[in-house]
Parts: C-alpha cells; sequence; structure tokens
C-alpha cells in the first residue's frame, strides 16, 4: 500500500512496548496505544468494544474472529492498524484531527475557515485511507472468485509500518485501521461530544462543548468527498497540537481538549478513571469512547457497503468474508 510521508524509522513486525514509547513522545498525543505513560491501550480497547464477534462465536461478518481483531486492534506488544498512525504519523495533524481549532472570540489567532480547512484536510486524509483499504481487499481473492489463500494467511502478524508492503490482507485492514485512529480521534481531540466545564469561563482554555450525537455525519468516509463547509458547526474545534515551546500559546491547545486516558472495558465499551482534566468534566470521557465505538461501527458497516459497490455482492461479500474471518480460505 502506498504511505504517506512516514515520521520516524522503526523496526517492522510486532513491536514491543519499550519501542513503542520512544516512538510516541509526546505521550498525550490521542487516545493510547500502549499500556503505560497513563495510556491503557485505549484505541486498541475502543475497536475491540466496537468490533470484536462474541466469545466464541463466528463472525457474520459485522464483527472479528480473534486473530483477525488482533491485526486491526493491536494485542499486548503490537499496535495493530489502528495504531499505525502512532508510529509513523505522529505529527501529521490531519492523521489525528489536530490543529483544526477556533474559537468565536474577537482576535483569536484562527478564522473559522482556516479551521475548517484543517478538519477537512483530516477527513480527505482519512478518505484515502478508507478507499486504500477498499482497493486492497479486492485483492485478497484470485480472479474467479475464491480466495487467494496466500494473501489471507495469518500465519505471521501483519506489518504496518514504514510501507512495507505485506499481505493484500493485511493491506486492507491497514488501510481501514488507519482511517479508524483518526475517526476515533475525533472524538477525543474535538468539543463534538462533549461539555465546558461549567465552573470556568468559556474561553481558550474551556471551549465550548457542542454535546452532539454520534456518528458524525463529518466522517461518511465512503462518500470519497469530503464533506462541504457549511456542514461544520460554527463552535466546532479540535486542539491545537506543536512541539514547539509556546507553540500554541494563544490557541485552544490539545491539552486543554482533549479526552485521551482513562480506562475502557474492550468488551463493553464502559468507561472509568478519567485521566485529563476535560475528560473529567461532564463525562465527556465516556462521551467520546461512546462516539468512537458507535463510528468505529459505523465505519465497518459502510466498509462492507463500499466492496459489494465497487465489486458487486458476491465478491465484496467474500472480500468482507476474508478479512473478518481467521481461516477464510477454508470458511469463505
Amino acid at each position: 500500500m502506498r504511505r504517506l510521508t512516514p515520521f520516524v524509522l522503526l523496526g517492522a513486525t510486532a513491536l514491543v512496548a519499550p519501542m513503542l514509547m520512544t516512538v510516541q513522545a509526546p505521550p498525550a498525543r490521542a487516545f493510547g496505544t500502549v499500556n503505560t505513560l497513563g495510556q491503557h491501550a485505549e484505541h486498541e480497547r475502543i475497536t475491540r468494544a466496537a468490533l470484536a464477534c462474541p466469545s466464541g462465536a463466528p463472525s457474520d461478518g459485522s464483527c472479528f474472529e480473534p486473530r483477525s481483531l488482533d491485526q486491526i486492534a493491536g494485542r499486548g506488544g503490537t499496535f495493530g492498524a489502528v495504531g499505525a498512525p502512532d508510529t509513523d504519523e505522529v505529527l501529521s495533524p490531519a492523521a489525528h484531527c489536530d490543529n483544526a481549532d477556533y474559537l468565536a472570540q474577537a482576535g483569536y489567532a484562527r478564522t473559522r475557515d482556516q479551521a475548517t480547512k484543517e478538519l477537512l484536510a483530516c477527513v480527505a486524509r482519512l478518505q484515502t485511507r478508507f478507499a486504500e483499504g477498499v482497493t486492497a481487499a479486492g485483492s485478497t481473492l484470485n480472479a474467479d472468485g475464491t480466495v487467494a489463500a496466500r494473501e489471507a494467511d495469518l500465519a505471521k502478524d501483519c506489518t504496518f509500518t514504514l510501507g512495507v508492503r505485506g499481505r493484500n490482507k493485511c493491506e486492507a485492514v491497514e488501510g481501514f485501521g488507519r482511517a479508524l485512529h483518526g475517526v476515533q480521534d475525533f472524538y477525543s481531540h474535538s468539543n463534538w461530544t462533549d461539555k465546558a466545564d461549567p465552573g470556568h469561563p468559556v474561553g481558550k482554555n474551556n471551549p465550548p462543548g457542542l454535546n452532539l450525537p454520534a456518528p458524525s455525519p463529518l466522517f461518511a468516509l465512503n462518500s470519497g468527498q469530503p464533506p462541504q463547509a457549511s456542514a461544520v458547526p460554527d463552535g466546532l474545534t479540535t486542539g491545537c497540537f506543536s512541539l514547539v515551546p509556546l507553540g500554541c500559546s494563544s490557541r485552544v491547545q490539545h491539552g486543554d481538549l482533549n479526552k485521551d486516558k482513562g480506562l475502557v472495558d474492550a468488551v463493553t465499551g464502559a468507561t472509568g478513571s478519567p485521566g485529563t482534566a476535560r475528560g473529567r468534566t461532564g463525562g465527556n470521557f465516556d462521551r467520546a469512547v461512546q462516539g468512537a465505538v458507535a463510528d468505529t461501527r459505523r465505519q465497518w458497516a459502510d466498509f462492507r457497503t463500499a466492496l459489494v459497490t465497487r465489486y458487486g455482492k458476491e465478491r465484496g461479500e467474500r472480500a468482507a468474508c476474508v478479512l473478518t474471518h481467521d481461516d477464510p480460505a477454508r470458511t469463505c
């Protein structure tokens, strides 16, 4: 799969936690991908809560069987496809829906149009990833529609960093997983679902919350086109993220708005122990997680639809079967 420009060079297979910690500085970049530095593998747990099949049950197409789920969600010692942007797209705002900050106050450093442009760049990036996944999924099948066994094999974990080409099932999962990462981050990094702290004045350190439902219509990734600028609510903001000291000092900052850290039950999606100030306000961490879970499910449903639209009913449904089943050469 063609990659966007990587940030760092890593070894390519399953990565152990000490290596991951070095890649992820600064630690509060997004929903977590490791169990350290105050993170609790939030991306993995959100993805599992959204897409795991019930224990012991085969996939009906709406959920992923265990080994296949490991590839998209990650497990102890690996990022999975959903965590891949935290390895080689760490400083890409569009991969995490950062820097679309705006506050309706006189003299604010960014206009509504500038903020909207950043947000739509994020949506466009995620649509590209989504489409890459759909394209790769078609090559998990032979020309006659049968499963291409070598392209669907999971005897070894997939590799999701640095543009290393893998089996087509891995390539499809990567495109979808990288898209999911940004979608999930949107709910943590924006004020779409959350509420401001009523005990403090509204401002750049306490931006207003929109308290809107999920999934957001802005992230219809299967549409192929970003939404119109007019569809972006006037009060929507994400946080400014910068490694430059004081680089975001006059703007709504990631550190003040994010709901990145807390405990997520990987089966039910229930939450606890929010780890950021915004996350502890008004149930905001839970709101962000539930929004991310709901949109993750929406994205997979839309991905399945996109496969049928692209390849026809029989071939599209079989491609989805390959992605969700652990032994697709036998079961699909």
